[in-house]
């Protein structure tokens, strides 16, 4: 199963109201066959970047949330249709999360000079090649006079 995150607003309630929306939220993706795997608290009661209208109300202040979680592809449009008639959610969005590619360190060879750099002895031994061929018929002149 993928990991996704969802980031969501909640509207402005009291803290035991705030944990009976994520309860329901949480039990939401347990009913579709995900777990959670993390519940990240990013603010009570902060203000919002402008106000938001959700269900028939204007929202200034909000609860910032965000929720890790692994289900089966099928379901997260599910869940988006519950989160979208959930009244006390006032934005959501689910993201798929990308694993990180391991890169390996090549600290020691960018630190050497670019003369001494694989990657630039490469692009100049490819530039050594597809040099144009100068024109020498013993005159002196590097290209041919009479064409253009």
């Amino acid at each position: 199963m993928p990991t996704y995150e969802l980031a969501f607003l909640l509207k402005n309630m009291s803290k035991p109201d705030i944990a009976v929306s994520l309860k329901r939220a949480a039990q939401e993706i347990f009913l579709r066959g995900g777990f959670i795997r993390k519940l990240e608290n990013l603010g009570i009661s902060k203000d919002t970047p402008y106000k938001i209208s959700s269900h028939g109300q204007v929202h200034r202040t909000a609860s910032y949330f965000a929720l890790q979680f692994d289900a089966p592809p099928t379901t997260v449009v599910d869940l988006k249709d519950v989160y979208k008639r959930d009244v006390d959610i006032v934005r959501y969005n689910i993201f798929k999360v990308v694993e990180p590619e391991k890169a390996e360190c090549t600290l020691h060879e960018e630190i050497l000079p670019p003369a001494y750099r694989k990657d630039v002895q490469e692009l100049l031994a490819e530039s050594e090649k597809k040099k144009p061929k100068q024109w020498d018929a013993k005159t002196g002149l590097d290209y041919y006079p009479f064409q253009r």
